[in-house]
């Protein structure tokens, strides 16, 4: 290629991004909305400051689990699993219905996340603890009868 073909090249090629541009959307998209899908007779609030509904669902405690949750993970960081479930049960969780992942791995370094469960009327409120920050899901209840797969940790404190 000769340096003017390659200056035409490039000129040709400048004048087709510049076109493109010109077909650019001028408003954003709109971003798609999530929908949360609730079951019959699942409560919902929309208090600044949720409650625990013992004797309700999961799904009728997700709100006050992640209001626990997060507020706790926002004041003290990542934090470690002994200290997310005593505040767990400080929320009025009950202790024996909860798991939770070692904080270190098998070659004892610091886990990347710490993830924890509460069981409530046969299904899982399962939150995650990491760098990145909190993060929670509704699960049904494994077949062990527990929420979390592989090894957890003892709660005998």
């Amino acid at each position: 290629m000769t340096r003017l073909q390659g200056g035409t090249v490039a000129g040709l090629a400048l004048v087709a991004v510049l076109a493109l541009a010109g077909c650019a959307p001028t408003t954003p998209a709109p971003v798609p909305t999530v929908e949360q899908t609730l079951e019959p007779g699942d409560a919902v609030t929309n208090s600044a400051n949720p409650e625990l509904r013992p004797g309700e669902s999961a799904a009728a405690n997700k709100q006050f689990f992640d209001f626990v949750n997060s507020g706790f993970i926002a004041a003290n960081g990542k934090s470690d699993g002994k200290s997310i479930i005593d505040n767990l049960i400080a929320a009025g969780f009950a202790k024996q219905d909860m798991e939770v992942t070692p904080d270190r791995t098998s070659i004892d370094l610091e886990a990347d996340s710490i993830i924890f469960s509460v069981r409530i009327e046969g299904e899982c409120l399962i939150g995650q603890s990491s760098g990145t920050g909190y993060h929670s899901e509704l699960a049904p209840l494994l077949g062990t009868g527990g929420c979390l797969v592989g090894t957890t940790r003892p709660i005998d404190w």
